[in-house]
Order: C-alpha cells, then structure tokens, then sequence
C-alpha cells in the first residue's frame, strides 16, 4: 500500500533485495496494526516453511519456534516497542522438518507514526548456524577465535547499557550474550559483606540453593577467584573433584568437564565473579584467557555501575519518602489511601507531595502537589513547601489564604522554582468541600454510583510566581464548593499518574478516567489499580496520589442533616452555607421556598457573627413532621429584644423578616449561649416572594439580637 493513515509512504510488503536472497536472507514485514506478517520466499526457505504452511501471522511462525523461544522472542519485541527503539535482534533456535535444530538471526526495525506510535517492522530472517561468534559455530581454531571475539564485543556493547543489577543478569541468562561462548552454564557472583551471592545461572539449571550464599574464604572456585582476585581455570572433571570437595557433589550429576571462574574488579577490588561451565575437555589456550579476562572486565565494570545506579536511586528514594508524611492519620468518616512512586532516575529525585491534616470538629485538608524539576532542590523545596502550608491551614486560615500564603513564602525563597498544588478542604459532617487549585490538575469526583467527572476548579497561578492583578480575585486562589456525599471519593494526582510515553495527555487521563470508574470500591484496592496504569515504564516522572472517600452509605443529594461553621475571620462561610441550604431544600422538595428559607438562615447568621464575638454553628435538618428546621447556635448569652428601628435604619429587622417568612422560630438558651431557630413547612405556602415579604415589614417594629 502506499500509505495509510498519517504513516509516511512505504511499499507493502517492503521489496527485497536480490543480494540479500543471494546470501541466504530471508526477509519479512510485519504489520501491528492489522497482524498481517509477509514472509518473502527465501525467509520461508530459512525456516523450513512451505507457503501452504504459513498463515500470514506472527502465530504461523509456532510451528518452527518452540514455546521458551517464542516467549523469548516476544518479550524482546515486546521490550523494543515499549521502550521506544528502532531496532531489535535476537537469535532464535529453530526445529525444521526433520527435527533437527538451527540457529536463526532475526533482525527488524520499527516504524512509527510521527507521535511515535508502532505500526509496522520490517526486517531480516538468515540463518546464523555457521556466523563466526554465533551460536552452533563450529570449523577450525581461526573460527573459534572469531567466534569468542565477536561474542565478548557484543556482550560488552549490549552491557554497556545496563542501568541496574536486573539488566546485567538478563543478559548472562540470555542465550544470545554469553550462551554463544559455547558454555553449558553461566554464574554471576555478588560480593556482599564476607559471603558471595549467587544472583544469577542460566542455561544448565545447575543453581541449588546450598550455595546461594558462599563464604568469601570457603573453599569453592568462585571464592577463590574474589579471595585471590584471580582466575581460576579448570581443565578436567577429576579437578573439580580434587580441588573442590564441596562443589563437587553439585558437578558429579551434570555434563560439565571443564570451567572458569573470573574475578570482576572494579577500582582495585573484588564486587563479584563470573562462572562458566563447559562440556568440553581440555585447558583454555591463552588467547581464550586473555578474551575471558577482557569479558570479566567488562562485566565488572557494568556490574559497578549498576550497583552505584541502584544505590544512589535507593538513596535518593529514601531521602524523597522522609520528606513525605510517615504515616497518614486515622479521620473519623472517611478512608484515605496515598501512593507515591519515584521516576527511575539515578539519584535524581522529584518534588511531588501529599500531604493530610486533621481539623478537628469532623473536617481535614488534602493537598498534593509537585514543585518543578528533579534533583535535590526541587525536593528540598518541597518539603519546606508542604510543611508551610500545613502550617497555614492548621492555623485556620480558609483554604484560598493559605494557599496564597504559600505562594508568597515560595517567591520570597528567590529559588526560581515553582509548584502546582491543589488543596481541599473536607466537613466530613456536612460533606462540605471547598477546594482551591494553583496551576495544578483538576482534581476527580467519583460518585456512590460509580459515577465519575473532573471537577471544573477555578485555578489561580502555580505557586512561587509573582502575583498578578486579577481584579475580583480576591487573594488569587477563588474557592470551589461542592458536596462530597456518603460514599463519594475524592482523587488528586500529579501529572506522572497521567503521562504515557509517546502519547498525549488526554489519552493518559481517558484511561485513568476508565479505571476510576470501573475500578474496585476499596481505596487501598483503586489506589494499586491506578498505580499499575503507570507501571515501571512510565512517563519518566514521579508521582503521587491521594483518594479520600466519605464514609457511609451513599444516599440522594442532600439527604443528610447539615451542620456549618461560622467562623468571624472567614468572609466566605455564610456564602457557602447559604449554598448548602439552597442544595438541600432543593432536593428536599422545597425548592418553592428556598429563597425564603436561605434569606431567614442569611439574617440569623449574619445576627450570630455581627452581635456576638465567637461565631456560631449554622445547622439545618429535616423534622420528624416533615418540617426544615434551620438553627444557628452562638456562644452569646444574650437573648433576642424587640426595639424600634426607624424609616431609614440600615438594621434591625432581621428576626422580624424571620417572623414574617419561617412558619414557627424561637429562641432557647444552651449553656453559655443561645439557639436560635425556625422551621418551614415543605409544602407550597400562600405568602408572595421573599421580597414581597421584606417590603411588607419594612416600617414595622424590629427585633435585634442581645
């Protein structure tokens, strides 16, 4: 086809060339997107196909390839494609028709779209039975040379590459590395303290776990060559058997007749030693020494680097966990559950962070955030970051005050440095939340039904920047609100929850959307569900996590009681109470009345903070009669009295426009204050709108609150 898609140009199947049919090579072109795979003739030839035999798909190649083999081959792809290669090789045993075995080359490289997606490979299939330093190599001592050589550069090259203890393992183990070198087994020894452990053998199976872990001076060959830092060469059975009593009952039962054992040292001393086992007999010439030795140098060096890469990630990782909180509290009414998970980066380390502080009187504050970069700074940074705003809202400070605060303490540290943070607020009693946002993701709401959407939050700057006029701002972080109901579940993340290699971030955040929704009611369960969407291939970016779900069992909106406080520093507290009544009278079924009962609830909140130097508590809650019964309780002890309140007085008529609209109202004393409350019936009443209301008692005597 000459093109499809947004993919560039390219003839399918791709033509082979006549000098590659020439040399015995195959080749064939592999389509990801519809799973049609081309094999041209010579690479049918190769691997002892007939056309009738073969189905046009990876599946038709079974029939050559054994199970470990196919396996083998589909994680090296696999691998390729995941971690955004151009090429792959790997060399493959093969059954052909007669049964018996061959060694193939196979070669591809991978095309993708220009968002970096793989659609197609195209590559080579030959067989490598006779390729010097490939495996089933046989002829002369000129091709044995060639054949140990070529192997040793490969492995050095392929280990050049391995950033972790895992990565060299994998490619001892692999056939295609050290297998080629024509021995039957390979072991790689880690010093650790005075013992030698065993973290690798491939091949052979001749790992049994009495000698996992050897003393440095007992007497076995892999130790005598880290004691010694020498290596050790055996050329005969009846040597393993004189020389190493211990080894030998491990030996007896296997095919092995000869074997080596190299020190790997790494800056003057020993971290391990290399094991191979051969079925051969015979002393090794001194050009084999000398390219083993070359090998075990190699490979130490790769194996100290990796040490070193996983010591300091280690390091770095600890260091980034003491920063985060060391364990989240217990909060009556909700379940919390927190993830956080390093970006595989050396001794590099994030700024991501979470963080829970208790309120008391059932609320607590949920912030997670991420300070830009990846190194110490950024971490030192961070701590500092969530420390001063914990400090800010364990104050009392509302949430769009403290996170302006924080915003200010961050540019005054003159780091050049900026964070992105969302905080939220929780009245677990009430299931108020109020959340305010700096530059940061839009936090998600899944709801009792499994229902789940982002929260639109009106967002101010990322933190640390120089403010801005905004003119009706305010401090620049405006407050969100909505309710949080029983069994609803509130998820903040960083944006490495959501970065996917090569794609967008509408795609990361479709498939965390799908989880979230589809995923299990547990917190400690969707939390590990959502981690696993990132898996150790990440975007190459830290990242955190924090689910709050409210406890018990969800019910319709605005079903339960409603309690709020009033505090005399907080200018948005009636404005959101006001919000919450008019949520719930709505689906009480008074929505007729609701600009009734939110204007008398306004004048009894507004007579709590103005007359009173505490505050108070507003609460509403359905009556056993069916009645909305709305109560605002102070700490003064000072009851209501009546006095006159002139034409053109700007107070004094709040209880009265209560009288006029509630159906019944009183006052009772509570210790050292009062309560103040009225009730409205929740069917339609006679009486015009509230400002009809207010007009008819505008010249009336008033009633003002002590």
């Amino acid at each position: 086809m000459a093109q499809r898609g947004s993919h560039p140009a390219v003839d399918w199947p791709a033509r082979p060339d006549t000098s590659l049919a020439l040399n015995h090579v195959g080749t064939f072109d592999w389509d990801l997107d519809s799973g049609r795979m081309h094999l041209d003739p010579t690479a049918l030839e190769v691997l002892d196909l007939r056309p009738d035999e073969f189905d046009g798909s990876p599946a038709g190649l079974r029939v050559r390839l054994g199970p470990a083999e196919e396996a083998r081959l589909d994680a090296r792809v696999a691998q390729a494609l995941r971690d955004g290669h151009s090429h792959y090789g790997a060399y493959v045993r093969t059954r052909g028709r007669d049964g018996a075995r061959s060694w193939l080359h196979v070669q591809g490289h991978i095309l993708r779209d220009p968002r970096g997606r793989p659609y197609r490979v195209i590559g080579i299939i030959r067989d490598a039975a006779h390729d010097p330093g490939e495996p089933g190599a046989g002829g002369d001592q000129e091709d044995d040379r060639r054949r140990m050589t070529g192997v040793v550069e490969r492995t050095t090259a392929i280990l050049a590459h391995a950033r972790t203890v895992n990565d060299v393992t994998d490619v001892l183990k692999d056939p295609e590395a050290l297998g080629h070198l024509g021995a039957v087994s390979v072991m790689l020894g880690v010093v650790d303290g005075g013992r030698i452990h065993l973290v690798a053998e491939g091949q052979l199976g001749s790992y049994v776990p009495e000698i996992e872990y050897t003393r440095i001076d007992a007497q076995f060959p892999m130790s005598e060559a880290v004691r010694t830092m020498q290596p050790v060469f055996l050329a005969s059975r009846e040597e393993f058997q004189l020389g190493y009593p211990q080894l030998w009952p491990y030996i007896e039962p296997l095919s092995v007749r000869s074997g080596v054992y190299l020190p790997l040292i790494a800056q003057g001393r020993p971290i391990g030693a290399l094991g191979l086992l051969y079925k051969r007999d015979g002393d090794f010439t001194a050009e084999e020494r000398n390219l083993l030795m070359a090998l075990g140098s190699g490979i130490a060096q790769s194996l100290q680097r990796a040490m070193l890469f996983e010591q300091e990630h280690d390091l770095a990782e600890g260091l980034q966990r003491a920063m985060l909180p060391r364990r989240i509290p217990e909060v009556a009414g909700a379940r919390i559950a927190v993830r956080y998970r390093a970006a595989r980066m050396g001794r590099d380390i994030g700024g991501d962070w979470y963080d829970v502080v208790p309120l008391g009187e059932g609320r607590v504050g949920v912030m997670i955030g991420d300070v830009e970069g990846h190194d110490t700074d950024a971490a030192a940074v961070m701590g500092q970051l969530r420390i001063v705003l914990r400090a800010y809202v364990a104050e009392g400070h509302t949430p769009g005050t403290a996170m302006a605060r924080a915003s200010a303490f961050l540019h005054e540290l003159e780091t050049e440095r900026f964070a992105t943070c969302t905080y939220a607020e929780v009245d677990l009693t009430t299931g108020m939340l109020r959340m305010v946002r700096a530059g940061h993701l839009d936090p998600v709401v899944r709801r009792g039904d499994g229902t789940c959407h982002r929260i639109q939050v009106a967002g101010g700057l990322p933190l640390g920047l120089p403010p801005r006029d905004q003119p009706g701002s305010g401090c620049g972080y405006p407050v969100t609100s909505i309710e949080l109901h029983p069994g609803d579940t509130l998820l903040l993340c960083t944006d490495g929850l959501i970065e996917r290699p090569g794609d967008d971030s509408d795609t990361g955040m479709r498939e965390f959307m799908e989880a979230v929704s589809d995923g299990p009611v547990d917190v400690e369960e969707l939390a590990d569900v959502l981690c696993d969407l990132v898996g150790d291939s990440g975007g190459g970016d830290d990242m955190a996590l924090l689910l709050l779900c409210r406890r018990g069992t969800p019910t319709a909106r605005g079903g339960g009681p409603l309690h709020h406080r009033l505090d005399p520093g907080d200018p948005e507290a009636p404005a959101m109470a006001r919000h919450l009544i008019r949520a719930a009278v709505t689906a009480w079924g008074a929505g007729d009345r609701a600009d009734e009962i939110e204007l008398a609830a306004d004048e009894l909140m507004t007579n709590a903070l103005v007359h009173t130097d505490g505050g108070g508590e507003v609460s509403m809650r359905l009556t056993a009669d069916g009645r909305i019964r709305i109560e605002v309780e102070d700490s003064s002890s000072a009851l209501p009295q009546r006095r006159e309140a002139g034409d053109w007085a700007v107070s004094g008529r709040g209880l009265l426009l209560v009288e006029q609209l509630a159906d019944d109202w009183g006052v009772e004393p509570r210790g050292g204050g009062k309560r103040v409350w009225c009730e409205f019936t929740t069917a339609p009443v006679a009486a015009g709108p509230a400002e009809q209301v207010v007009a008819a008692v505008a010249a009336e005597p008033a009633v003002a609150a002590g």
